[in-house]
């Protein structure tokens, strides 16, 4: 099923480094996972969750 997914980087990620976190949305859930371990574990929330997440995270 993931493997469908369309993965990006996030706009988060380092510009210097290989160090990278992907991002994947499908409607309803956000999907993340280290660029180095694609196949490796990986982390799903729902949309609002994630947005309430990136809220949090800009005013810090």
């Amino acid at each position: 099923m993931t493997s469908e997914l369309h993965w990006f980087k996030s706009s988060y990620s380092s510009n210097d480094g290989p160090d990278c976190v992907e991002v994947a949305i499908s409607d309803p859930t956000v999907h993340i996972r280290d660029s180095k371990a694609k196949d490796g574990a990986r982390l799903a929330f729902p949309a609002e969750v994630w947005a309430q997440f990136l809220e949090f995270t800009a005013g810090n």
